[in-house]
């Protein structure tokens, strides 16, 4: 395993992470939460991300059980969490960043975490409704009383990214260091043009989600959904449209020989191929079982592996001319 630095902090991540979105309490119980996190800790990875809006709170705290099980040195991991959508139907309790909302809602995360603090805490989605300062004030209170050691953004556009920032640096407040973007061979917008001055000027770091685009870069759905598949869980039907899309799939399909020329899965080929990105500081990977783990840490074999005549064929297979 290798780790990058996240952005200009001073904190490396493993360049590969794994994230609990979907799997942890929907697909996977503690006992297999608790192999799947020690199988990555084994493999290198020091970062574990997660959201309060994940399976309604319960996915925090599966996760903070199995750190209870592993019991390891707290200096040695990173935790994660974000915060917006909320657990409570109040008007300021949902779908907010407000000040009530953070300040209250960081206390009901570190409870279900079992932990002192976290160490990055995310914005998960940005609010329109809330002035940007008073967010990065909130933030900023939150990280002073101990409670996060750094903050973020996830889903932001780069203008609110840069604003955030520059109020930070007006007010002398902790500023964000972080996007957590989607990242796959499909989507790739969140690191397009307006953000250069992002990732290159701000130096900010990314935890990129969805590598394998909710699977589909496996090459699993090519043949429809299978029963044991994040596609056929109940409750996220809206994936469906998606993993069965005929153009998409033909894609992963012309994709394969070029996978099996390296001797990697599609998975591992995808995976690797998010890394190329020096902007990216870390891939979050997801998993429902042990064994599927230790596959994607497999990727990091082929992260050598790709020239800049093989990144311009994938290209041409997945950018539109």
């Amino acid at each position: 395993m290798k780790y990058r630095h996240l952005g200009k902090a001073g904190i490396q991540v493993s360049e590969l992470s794994l994230g609990s979105w979907v799997t942890f309490h929907t697909q996977s119980g503690i006992e297999s939460v608790t192999a799947m996190m020690a199988a990555a800790y084994d493999a290198g990875v020091n970062f574990f991300d997660n959201a309060e809006g994940y399976a309604g709170g319960k996915s925090e705290e599966i996760m903070g059980a199995a750190l209870k099980n592993l019991g390891w040195r707290r200096g040695s991991y990173l935790v994660s969490t974000k915060l917006f959508w909320g657990l409570n139907e109040g008007p300021n309790e949902q779908n907010t960043l407000n000040r009530k909302y953070l300040l209250e809602s960081i206390d009901g995360s570190l409870r279900r975490l079992g932990l002192d603090y976290v160490d990055l805490l995310f914005c998960h989605r940005a609010d329109p409704t809330t002035p940007i300062e008073e967010t990065v004030w909130a933030m900023h209170n939150i990280i002073e009383r101990g409670k996060a050691l750094y903050w973020g953004t996830s889903e932001w556009e780069a203008e609110d990214i840069l604003s955030a920032i520059d109020i930070a640096e007006r007010h002398h407040l902790h500023k964000p260091v972080v996007e957590q973007p989607v990242y796959n061979l499909f989507q790739r917008h969140r690191f397009g043009p307006e953000y250069e001055r992002v990732y290159r000027d701000r130096r900010y770091g990314s935890t990129t989600w969805s590598p394998l685009a909710s699977g589909l870069l496996t090459g699993k759905y090519n043949k429809g959904i299978p029963a044991d598949s994040r596609g056929a869980v109940e409750g996220l039907g809206w994936l469906q449209k998606e993993l069965t899309d005929a153009e998409k799939l033909a894609k992963v399909s012309a994709l394969e020989p070029i996978a099996n020329s390296m001797g990697a899965s599609l998975a591992q080929l995808s995976l690797a191929w998010c890394l190329q990105n020096p902007y990216v500081s870390t891939v979050l990977t997801g998993a429902s079982r042990v064994e599927q783990v230790r596959e994607n840490m497999k990727a990091l074999d082929f992260v050598d592996s790709f020239t800049p005549e093989l990144m311009n064929e994938i290209d041409r297979l997945f950018v539109a001319a």
